[in-house]
């Protein structure tokens, strides 16, 4: 069943948003004995702002402004491996760049749809994709360990832009 990606593209409450990957964090931290650190949650924080994949050295400068403090990379690469390996963001390849799960405790196809214009990015799940891609995979004999699907094109907001300016 396709998430309704309307909601996603359009504003939604971006406190509420946040809360609820913190919590989520949370608990699959704790599922897995391991501990979400000041300096995990804070670039997890960051990734979470705005719904568009943000880069490393990106994150680096929001940690350091947010803390004061002057941080170095490889404490920002070590807590994105953290959060990668714990399922609670994603790696957007093309982008060289983070954004972050909003299923982190459920198996799904890592299906993202990507605005080229305003760079705002939604992650669907879709049992019918995950289906068919395991149907693929069984009679290929082939063990899929992971995969990524990015579609770029317009979200809404900016096919409406598009749409008014060129009447």
């Amino acid at each position: 069943m396709l998430s309704n990606h309307r909601l996603i593209f359009y504003p939604h409450d971006q406190e509420r948003c946040l809360d609820a990957a913190i919590i989520n964090a949370k608990k699959v931290c704790a599922q897995k004995n391991t501990k979400l650190s000041t300096m995990r949650e804070s670039v997890l924080v960051l990734i979470w702002q705005g719904h568009k994949p943000k880069g490393a050295y990106d994150i680096l400068d929001g940690v350091a402004k947010t803390t004061g403090k002057s941080i170095a990379p490889p404490t920002i690469y070590r807590a994105l491996d953290f959060l990668l390996d714990m399922g609670l963001i994603h790696r957007i390849a093309s982008l060289n760049a983070y954004i972050g799960c909003p299923f982190p405790s459920h198996e799904h196809s890592n299906l993202f749809m990507i605005c080229e214009h305003c760079g705002s990015t939604a992650e669907i799940a879709d049992t019918g994709l995950n289906n068919t891609l395991s149907s693929i995979c069984v009679s290929a004999d082939f063990t899929l360990k992971t995969q990524y699907i990015e579609l770029k094109g317009l979200c809404p907001k900016c096919q409406s832009e598009s749409a008014n300016s060129e009447q």
